[in-house]
């Protein structure tokens, strides 16, 4: 069985599967559903009102420049990549009182990008259910590297010739690259999954999905979730479908 519901869905369908200690299926360890993480962001734009920026594909531009320190021997900050464009309605979505002929002039003067920052793991940080409801209780963590990201990032713009560098965290109703919730990991105790996600109580049950992770990193997740199913379905190929 491959359960690939993503990192919530997953989490809920193991919890409110019947189970004989009634903690859900898979989780002896007691930490399905735990270790919730998704990626602390920010939109930013760069506002210059001399230069009319009239890309429409421009999701073109990654720098990691301070994916390792903050660039004066400081800290790990995290990732920073162009936003596919923005236009005037999307931003009247999130600022409702500023006038429409306002927001379509920011929206054409602006470079438009995404501040990304780990979020790091938390077992209190979790996916619960409630009767019929699913309940999200998520802690943020290391907000102060998405703090020092924006602050770098505003000054760099501003030395680029930008006057005006706006930015707005996303907040708990965004998305980010939901991961964890069903970890693996070598000891049983501390991890429902084996490191090919395999359910440590069921050897027939894998989840191979953003659940898996036992990190977050400050990179989209997609690409290692990818190769992670494709050495799973290797793994299940040699060791349950040999001949």
């Amino acid at each position: 069985v491959i359960l690939s519901a993503g990192a919530v869905n997953s989490a809920v369908i193991l919890l409110r599967s019947p189970s004989a200690k009634g903690k859900g299926l898979a989780n002896s360890s007691d930490q399905v559903g735990r270790n919730f993480m998704n990626h602390n962001s920010s939109a930013m734009l760069a506002i210059d009102p001399r230069r009319r920026n009239d890309a429409v594909y421009q999701k073109t531009l990654i720098l990691n420049d301070y994916y390792l320190s903050d660039g004066r021997g400081g800290k790990p900050l995290g990732n920073v990549q162009l936003l596919g464009k923005i236009d005037g309605n999307m931003l009247r979505a999130n600022v409702k009182t500023v006038p429409k002929f306002a927001l379509d002039f920011m929206a054409g003067h602006a470079v438009d990008w995404y501040l990304m920052c780990e979020d790091l793991p938390d077992p209190e940080s979790r996916i619960m259910v409630d009767g019929k409801d699913i309940v999200m209780q998520w802690r943020r963590s290391n907000m102060q590297s998405l703090e020092g990201l924006t602050r770098v990032m505003r000054e760099n713009f501003r030395a680029c010739g930008y006057p005006i560098v706006l930015s707005r965290p996303f907040d708990k109703r965004t998305p980010s690259h939901q991961c964890g919730t069903v970890k693996m990991g070598n000891d049983p105790a501390t991890s429902p999954l084996d490191p090919f996600c395999r359910a440590y109580d069921h050897q027939n049950l894998f989840v191979v999905d953003g659940g898996f992770l036992p990190t977050s990193a400050a990179v989209n997740p997609a690409l290692s979730i990818a190769a992670q199913a494709l050495r799973v379905a290797e793994h299940i190929r040699k060791t349950e479908l040999a001949a």
